[in-house]
């Protein structure tokens, strides 16, 4: 009898543990390879995710600015554009909200990023970049844009200054090949390139700006995060929880990071940890509308209280 209750209760185990690998919810979560993404490569590897009941795939997209494409044909759920770029894609006629906040722009880390001039070319004040050439990983994304908004307060017209878009892996050889005057760029690859002597950072100009305003915003189709309310609750809990692990744990959150970045852990080191914040409010996406349309960036301009599912 001991012996069949025994059995009984190991098929009732393994029949619970079948029908929770079964419950796991497959998610794919577009990100491009810069540390504002830390706390989902962390809920990945922490299990932050799994516990949830999600199965999360982590999807490297190489520029920024292809993330809207990818959310809306599905390749994945959950994409990390830069506000800039999700408003521009909703001013567009895109039909996506943001569901969760990723990470914040702080004056700690403001030498996280900047802009690298080639070696060989002065760029001493901000009237220098007039007439240059300046790569920026992905036109009208976060450091674009900010970049733009550094020139008119400097009293530089951005229109006067070619941008071109640079995708933060192929920086370093077309900054040293010549073709682009500078980078506007950020941790990791600054460093590198600055290491290997491409360049020498002319202005830490995220320095200059505003802190608490959204870097990085997780973001969906509306149709898709409607339908799939429970598991946006699920994810928004994870990135969460893994925003407070990065916070208190920068060491391991470098060794998480490497697996999906793909750095050495003598570059892992002495990259700056972009700050996490999951939480994402209308005024701070209204913040980033007021400067795009500054910037002359929409055709009509988005209701920023509309983009934010509650």
């Amino acid at each position: 009898m001991r012996t069949l209750l025994k059995g009984i209760a190991a098929a009732a185990l393994s029949a619970a543990l079948a029908a929770s690998a079964v419950a796991q919810t497959k998610i794919a979560i577009g990100y491009t390879a810069v540390t504002d993404f830390a706390a989902a490569f962390v809920a990945k590897e922490e299990g932050f995710f799994k516990k949830r009941g999600l199965d999360a795939e982590l999807v490297l997209i190489a520029i920024n600015s292809n993330i809207p494409a990818a959310l809306m044909s599905n390749s994945i759920q959950f994409g990390g554009p830069t506000p800039s770029v999700f408003l521009q894609a909703v001013d567009g006629g895109l039909d996506m909200v943001a569901v969760s906040g990723a990470s914040v722009s702080a004056r700690e880390n403001a030498k996280g990023g900047g802009v690298v001039a080639r070696t060989g070319v002065e760029i001493k004040a901000p009237q220098d970049f007039i007439g240059k050439k300046v790569g920026a990983p992905g036109l009208g994304a976060f450091l674009h844009v900010l970049f733009r908004q550094w020139l008119i307060e400097k009293g530089v017209d951005p229109r006067k200054v070619t941008f071109v878009e640079v995708s933060f892996p192929t920086m370093n050889d077309v900054l040293k090949g010549g073709t682009v005057d500078a980078v506007v760029t950020a941790d990791p690859f600054m460093s590198r390139m600055v290491a290997a002597g491409t360049g020498t950072v002319a202005f830490h100009y995220l320095a200059d700006l505003p802190e608490n305003k959204p870097q990085i915003l997780y973001a969906s189709t509306r149709e898709w995060a409607q339908k799939n309310a429970a598991t946006v609750t699920a994810f928004r809990e994870a990135i969460a929880e893994g925003s407070a692990f990065v916070a208190a744990n920068p060491d391991k959150t470098r060794e998480h990071m490497g697996k999906h970045i793909k750095l050495p852990p003598e570059v892992l080191k002495t990259v700056l940890i972009s700050k996490p914040d999951a939480s994402l409010t209308v005024d701070q996406l209204k913040w980033w509308v007021d400067v795009m349309k500054g910037q002359d960036m929409f055709k009509t301009g988005p209701d920023a209280g509309t983009l934010l599912m509650k």
